[in-house]
């Protein structure tokens, strides 16, 4: 008998709601396995090499790892509601938005974890490297989403769910960064993300 298809994720992880959002968008059930990467006890590097998370765990056993890979497996599976194109100009919008909000939720990542080590060993440098690489991508992903209602027209799809988990991030954990007041089309669309339910059931906790 096959075993339940597994999600094991931080809940504190951008990407890992990315996942989460998308499989309850699809309708599709999994059990959710808490875990935290860098834990004394984890056991991510049993399920990706790479050791981070999120990982999909299929009935098989057989694991999926890297957020935009999940995803685009958990679109094709399920004929509810697709969040990527199939045509491929349209697709690839979708994805350049996801490799953009994914970048920025990265490089706050990156930034949140090297402030986590002793002052003495932290690069300034490379926090205001990715600082810098934050703001860019929030004044790009603000002018490419303009006055759109959505990230690519008129359509909820898997751009908006990354750009979403990105800001959700921001806001978790980069409270200083007040992309808000610069960035109102940015506050408008997440306001609008925030009253779906697979949103509201996914807001980074400690």
């Amino acid at each position: 008998m096959n075993q339940k298809m597994k999600l094991i994720a931080s809940l504190t992880s951008p990407f890992a709601r990315k996942v989460r959002i998308v499989a309850a968008e699809k309708h599709i059930e999994y059990q959710l396995v808490v875990d935290v990467p860098w834990a004394a006890d984890t056991h991510v590097p049993e399920f990706n090499p790479l050791g981070k998370v999120p990982v999909w765990v299929l009935e098989d056993g057989k694991t999926l790892f890297d957020s935009r890979v999940i995803v685009e497996y958990l679109d094709s599976v399920s004929p509810v509601g697709h969040l990527l194109p199939r045509e491929p100009r349209p697709r690839i919008a979708v994805k350049r938005w996801e490799a953009l909000a994914d970048g920025v939720a990265d490089a706050a990542a990156l930034v949140f974890v090297e402030r986590k080590r002793p002052v003495e060993l932290q690069s300034q440098e490379w926090i205001d490297r990715h600082l810098g690489k934050i703001g860019a991508g929030l004044q790009a992903m603000s002018d490419d989403l303009g006055t759109q209602v959505w990230c690519t027209g008129e359509y909820f799809n898997l751009s908006d769910i990354a750009l979403g988990c990105s800001l959700g991030y921001l806001e978790f954990r980069f409270p200083e960064i007040d992309w808000r007041r610069s960035h109102p089309n940015l506050s408008e669309i997440y306001d609008r993300l925030m009253q779906r339910q697979a949103f509201k059931e996914t807001i980074p906790a400690v």
